[in-house]
């Protein structure tokens, strides 16, 4: 046995070795673990080597899950090297579209969806006696959803599988709990120390600089300041590369830049893990990848540029949007360890240290916040039809769940009831996003199934189809399928075209389509069918100044001087989610009959009658429909009345009640009724009369006065007098008429009218000399006091009171000694109670 294969242990630190007989011994009677251990602890490498050993194991394999592909590399290629072996020997990987695993293999690490495709494969995994999931703290979707699957298989078909869940900052007693309240274990790390210095963001000569700028100043400070090689965090690969813009003077000072992210060659990231060559300092950018499992030689220096990117998913939108947020505070740690793996290190923080106690805790599960498609499709696969069923450290919110069945149902991999179908079998064995693996089979009954293998593994690849300038993908898919078609080998390749040429070759083998790159160019004109039928949502139809509306009813945009801003159809494949508005980055244009052909039955014929207000007209269309799309819409004149009605309706509420044809005398009918219902008896019932109500109950009580009319030059002809009247019962019109009069009969004999529509009204507004006679002020409604307005002769008001008698006592003397002067023809008796009233001078009234 190779020297290698017994002094592994030694690369762990004393309390992780201490830890492993305790971990051997719970795995053997709990069958279950949580083992927490920091940064440095050797934790990825030394507990499994250490497990294979396990007599419980009974020569059975284990297979251990890591979030990202290249510390599932990185660690195999490390534990392979420790046992003096190649990998694919003891040790293996697999991942998407890359395998070393041979049949001497007893240790795989994969990638944490193709535990997914090991279990649709084999759902007991008989071959293997343990599943690790390592850094279960980053909570990945395919990490909860192979503990809950394995889970399940434990409980019902494999009581001898055994699992575990390591993790370098977890909050561990909830999963200790979750896995049947087993064992947890927890040791120390490394005993390296680590100084965190804080490097706030500052202003230069009074212009805020870039977050790039604040990043690369603070590496110049580190390499002036520290010693060993510095690992830079930054949010994705945008930033990676305009960060190493900044520091590209470096190398002339023998530092070295190295970038690390996923999309990038294997080789380059071989040589970001690698010390350098030649003994020079590196400076390695790196996304969040460079968190946990990787070991990066000869870094004893961090800088946190305290921001990481997550994939937000909207369920009423149906769209994803990439989001750049601050780190967790284990997310932080975990970065700060990274410096203190082989030696005491500096972690450089470019934030204020007051602003740690505000970071979350822990980072925000990805299964709230995901796209559940994949998910659901898997869960149906597994004859799960309701997620509860199975155990979640945080359950799958429902309105994601129901999103992603609605979507599902549409693209014919479930049927109602959430079974799978045989399409949906079919989708689900190809390792692709379920719209995506739809669109592929879909093509392969249109004859375009090269175009769409290329199409789906070029979208998968997040970021690659932004290599071309604008938002048409078609530029894109060219580009990739002429790169494929040559194949440079080498270092010439990048890492995305392996990835990509990787890709296309696995799906289409799976799909059982015969790629043809010349048919693939031939077709790039129809990647708006392949995305229609991958989005059917997302069709979206021109308004104007490179606006779109999407069939599933939002709004979306491209530049106004991009090329698709004129097609009159797109297809969105990505757009950033925005509520009111999504931007579409990358969409092909469509034709119109192809958004027929594409829409086939779920396009509605459906009659509408609406108002057009700028015409004053109710007109009526009948409208083609794709979802919220019109695609045709032709006037119509053969219209049932009611729904000319209900039009009619719309018109007047939009111009308001005053557009009827009002008279003083409905007005003060209305008022009438309010009074009526404001003090009569509660069980007098009077209806509400108020425009108001009347506006809000139009339906109720205008609709039968509508016949014939369509135009607003017609509202003249409504008869509102009896549409509003008919609101009263008989009993009621008898009662308003006696109890809340239009007119009053004073003392002179006149008929003088009330106005109900007054301020502070009714209002009796008369000649003081009419009312002679009149003891008390006139009352209405059953006790409600008219306002009377006392007038002169000449009509101009002299008092105003709700108190006749009062009047009569208190105020006609001094009214009587004004006016008689300026009066001397008209009465002015010093007892008006007696005297008789008249509307006339002395002399015609014959006093």
């Amino acid at each position: 046995m190779p020297p290698e294969q017994t002094s592994f242990r030694r690369l762990a630190t004393p309390s992780l070795v201490s830890a492993l007989p305790r971990l051997t011994d719970a795995l053997l009677s709990a069958g279950r673990c949580v083992f927490v251990a920091p940064p440095g602890a050797g934790k990825t490498t030394v507990v499994p080597l250490h497990l294979l050993d396990a007599p419980w194991l009974r020569s059975r394999r284990i297979v251990m899950l890591e979030p990202r592909r290249l510390a599932a590399r990185a660690a195999a290629r490390f534990m392979a090297r420790l046992l003096g072996e190649q990998v694919g020997e003891t040790v293996g990987y697999r991942m998407r579209l890359d395998s070393r695993v041979g049949p001497r293999t007893r240790m795989e690490v994969v990638t944490e969806g193709v535990l997914g495709r090991m279990l649709h494969d084999d759902p007991t995994l008989e071959e293997y006696g343990l599943v690790i999931f390592d850094e279960y703290h980053e909570r990945s979707l395919q990490a909860d959803l192979g503990l809950a699957l394995c889970l399940d298989v434990a409980d019902a078909l494999r009581d001898d599988l055994r699992l575990l869940a390591m993790s370098a900052t977890l909050d561990a007693a909830p999963l200790g709990s979750l896995m049947g309240g087993c064992p947890v274990i927890e040791c120390e790390g490394r005993q390296w120390p680590v100084e965190v210095r804080y490097a706030p963001p500052v202003n230069r000569a009074g212009y805020p600089s870039s977050f790039e700028d604040n990043v690369a100043a603070c590496v110049h400070r580190a390499l002036a300041e520290t010693e060993g090689d510095v690992l830079v965090f930054l949010p994705g690969g945008g930033e990676i590369r305009r960060t190493a813009r900044r520091l590209e003077g470096l190398d002339a000072h023998g530092v070295g830049v190295h970038m690390l992210y996923g999309d990038l060659a294997p080789a380059l990231q071989d040589a970001a893990l690698a010390p350098d060559v030649s003994g020079a300092r590196k400076v390695v950018l790196a996304t969040a990848l460079a968190e946990t499992s990787l070991t990066i030689e000869g870094v004893r220096v961090v800088v946190d540029g305290g921001l990481a990117r997550f994939s937000r998913f909207d369920p009423q939108s149906g769209m994803s949007r990439l989001v750049t947020e601050r780190i967790s505070l284990a997310g932080a740690t975990q970065r700060v360890g990274r410096a203190g793996r082989t030696g005491p290190g500096v972690c450089y923080r470019l934030w204020h240290e007051g602003e740690t106690a505000s970071l979350r805790p822990f980072a925000r599960p990805e299964v709230l916040d995901a796209d559940l498609a994949p998910l659901m499709l898997q869960l149906s696969a597994w004859g799960v039809l309701d997620p509860s069923k199975l155990r979640w450290l945080d359950a799958p919110p429902e309105v994601n769940v129901n999103q992603a069945r609605i979507l599902l149902q549409s693209l014919g991999a479930i049927d109602a009831s959430g079974r799978i179908t045989g399409h949906g079998k079919s989708m689900n064995a190809l390792p692709l996003h379920p719209r995506l693996a739809h669109m592929v089979l879909s093509a392969c009954r249109s004859g375009s199934a090269s175009l769409a293998c290329v199409l789906a593994c070029l979208l998968e690849q997040r970021g690659v189809a932004e290599r071309m300038p604008g938002c048409d993908i078609r530029p894109s898919v060219e580009d990739a399928v002429r790169r494929m078609r040559h194949k440079p080998r080498g270092a010439s390749r990048e890492g995305w075209e392996v990835r990509l040429a990787s890709s296309v070759d696995r799906i289409a083998a799976l799909a059982g389509v015969r790629l043809d790159a010349g048919r693939a160019l031939s077709d790039v004109a129809r990647c708006g069918v392949l995305l229609g039928f991958a989005f059917p949502d997302r069709v979206a139809m021109n308004t104007g100044e490179g606006t779109f509306r999407l069939s599933c009813g939002r709004g979306a945009a491209v530049p106004a001087d991009d090329a698709l801003a004129r097609e009159p159809f797109l297809v969105a494949a990505e757009l950033d989610g925005d509520v009111t508005r999504a931007r579409i980055w990358r969409a092909a244009p469509l034709a119109a009959e192809e958004v027929a052909m594409l829409a086939g039955g779920a396009i509605t014929e459906q009659r509408e009658v609406g108002w057009d207000d700028r015409q004053g007209v109710a007109v009526a269309h009948v409208e083609r429909r794709f979802g919220a799309l019109v695609l045709e819409r032709r006037r119509i004149d053969d219209v049932d009345d009611t729904l000319l009605a209900h039009a009619v309706m719309r018109g007047i509420r939009t111009r308001g009640l005053r557009c009827l044809p009002w008279t003083q005398e409905l007005r003060q009918w209305q008022a009438r009724v309010e009074l009526m219902r404001r003090h009569d008896t509660p069980g007098g019932q009077w209806p509400e009369v108020a425009d108001t109500r009347l506006e809000a109950e139009l339906e109720e009580w205008l609709i039968p006065f509508l016949s014939g009319i369509r135009r607003a030059e017609h509202f003249a002809r409504i008869d509102l007098q009896s549409a509003l009247k008919n609101l009263l019962s008989w009993e009621q019109a008898r009662r308003l008429d006696a109890e809340a009069p239009t007119h009053v009969v004073v003392p002179s004999g006149s008929r003088v009218p009330l106005d109900y529509t007054a301020e502070g009204g009714p209002v009796l507004a008369v000649k003081l000399q009419e009312l002679f006679g009149m003891a008390e002020s006139p009352v209405v409604a059953g006790g409600v006091s008219v306002v009377v307005h006392l007038l002169s002769p000449a009509g101009r008001p002299l008092q105003v009171t709700r108190d006749l008698a009062g009047f009569w006592r208190t105020g006609y003397a001094s009214v009587r000694a004004e006016m008689r002067g300026r009066y001397p023809k008209h009465p002015w008796p010093e007892d008006p109670l007696t005297a008789m009233a008249t509307r006339h001078t002395r002399k015609r009234a014959g006093l």
